[in-house]
């Protein structure tokens, strides 16, 4: 199992942090354009518990993958998981976390994810996931600083 950890501040209302974040059709507005990212199935801008997103993602040049992610928890206002249902991951644990603050809300991404395959899963991770999905998280961050500071 790895882990990736992440946290923002914030300088909204906690209102706006999960109005925003809490849409699943807001994911491509954070998913950095190299990844391919496309929503193929979400009956739903609101979350709630037992939802299925499907999505489309290109995990190497013209190599693409679906993924289904169920929504198995949320707390108004605090904190929502998604699964990883079906796609690339062994396992894919999503833990989204708002707590407000002084300065706004401080956002935290807690993800517990394995590969597939064994010790080739080790080294895919090690030569490429792992840089695929930092870069990923730091496109985010950037992205979100840019929508929240408008």
């Amino acid at each position: 199992m790895y882990h990736l950890h992440r946290k923002q501040q914030l300088h909204c209302s906690l209102d706006d942090a999960w109005d925003f974040f809490s849409n699943p059709r807001n994911l491509d507005k954070l998913t950095p354009s190299s990844v391919g990212f496309k929503i193929t199935h979400c009956k739903s801008d609101v979350m709630h518990v037992g939802q299925m997103i499907g999505y489309r993602i290109k995990i190497a040049p013209m190599i693409w993958v679906k993924w289904l992610s169920e929504i198995t928890l949320v707390e108004d206002k605090k904190r929502f998981i998604d699964d990883q249902r079906i796609g690339p991951y062994k396992v894919w644990h999503h833990t989204h976390q708002f707590e407000e603050n002084a300065e706004g809300v401080l956002m935290t991404d807690d993800i517990l994810y394995a590969l597939p395959y064994g010790p080739l899963g080790a080294i895919a991770h090690t030569l490429h996931v792992k840089k695929k999905l930092q870069h990923i998280f730091d496109e985010r961050r950037r992205l979100t600083e840019e929508l929240f500071s408008a």
